[in-house]
């Protein structure tokens, strides 16, 4: 079997987002399952037009002549095309590729009030979240979806938004993404809170940041990084003072065990985001055993698993996952359930029968 993952990005050189980590592991599993992998994503910092990661090719192009992608995708003469998001990527695919297997995995389905959000709270500017939607949210993507052979969701909740979306017969089903569940976990003796993923306006990183300040007696490890280094740079002078803070950057997981043992150390993950789909690092932190604080409840985990936090007020969560040690109790219910659910061979097992089941019946439609 070959796969081929189109994705806007892959979780290496410079691009460090949710949708390039589920690619990279994705295909990194599938290759030890001997699929021979290929991933078309564009072309990123020094990154050259074809690479070699984890057993996976990657063959890139230039971000501003998205078009040209479907040379790379005919090269790769893969049985199954899987994007990973819906993309301009998914409709080239399509097209250059008709007769082949299209399967679409929605890993953050966004609709308008998602990207007014998303306008209100830029990562770097407005231009570049218009560019992004151009990219990935058109009427000629929205057909491309309608028109694969199979389309998957990465959360439960996105299933009915998805069908909505892109207006499909049938509601998408889950497909998990991959996640390693470590075999046993130590937590700190001293009641530690970590905080995930970038340090973007929607992600609202000074929330977590304020909470050290009001919570002495807790660690509190910030881990991440801004694409405004501005911004940064502002945040880490205003709290540089904190002797119960520990602001350790980016830390690339796929290089260091340290992320793991940050996590397997952590009682709870505070998510302090605006809008979320389901994000890698409530997976990740769930898998470890940490209950999650946060204001958005993505398949209900933080209802579930942690706290969820009313009107900004991430004080009175963190208050209440702390007394009487409520914190264990939820972050051992997350860790069995992303163990029954998406630990990594069986999602993998899962994305291996969807490839099978579609490419079966393509050739019994013929």
């Amino acid at each position: 079997m070959r796969v081929c993952l189109i994705s806007m990005e892959i979780f290496a050189w410079g691009k460090h987002g949710g949708y390039g980590r589920a690619t990279r592991v994705i295909g990194r599993e599938l290759v030890k399952r001997g699929v021979e992998v290929f991933a078309v994503v564009p072309r990123r910092g020094d990154q050259q037009a074809v690479e070699q990661l984890d057993g996976i090719r990657v063959l890139s192009f230039d971000p501003g002549t998205p078009w040209r992608a479907a040379h790379l995708i005919q090269q790769c003469d893969a049985d199954i095309y899987h994007s990973e998001e819906p993309t301009f990527g998914t409709f080239v695919a399509r097209r250059a590729m008709p007769h082949r297997t299209h399967l679409v995995t929605c890993r953050d389905t966004r609709e308008v009030g998602d990207w007014i959000t998303e306008m209100r709270h830029p990562s770097l500017n407005r231009v570049q979240v218009l560019m992004n939607l151009l990219y990935e949210d058109n009427l000629l993507v929205h057909r491309a979806v309608r028109q694969a052979d199979g389309v998957y969701c990465a959360a439960q909740f996105l299933c009915a938004k998805a069908q909505r979306k892109y207006r499909l017969r049938a509601t998408p089903q889950l497909l998990p993404t991959p996640v390693y569940v470590p075999p046993t976990v130590q937590k700190s003796f001293r009641p530690t809170v970590c905080y995930l993923a970038r340090w973007d306006r929607r992600k609202r990183p000074e929330l977590f940041l304020e909470l050290a300040r009001s919570f002495p007696h807790v660690q509190f490890i910030a881990l991440g990084k801004s694409r405004d280094q501005e911004y940064e740079a502002r945040l880490r002078r205003q709290y540089a003072g904190l002797s119960n803070l520990t602001m350790p950057g980016y830390i690339d997981q796929f290089d260091s065990g340290d992320v793991s043992r940050i996590l397997s150390e952590s009682w709870i993950m505070v998510n302090t985001s605006v809008r979320e789909g389901l994000p890698n690092a409530f997976l990740e932190a769930a898998a470890h055993g940490c209950a999650i604080l946060s204001a958005v409840d993505p398949d209900r985990f933080a209802t579930r698993f942690g706290a969820l936090v009313q009107n900004d007020n991430f004080a009175a969560g963190l208050t209440c996952l702390l007394q009487e040690d409520r914190w264990r109790e939820r972050g051992e219910a997350a860790r069995s359930y992303i163990g029954e659910t998406f630990e990594q061979d069986r999602a993998i097992d899962a994305h291996l029968a969807v490839y099978h089941h579609a490419m079966n019946h393509r050739t019994a439609s013929r």
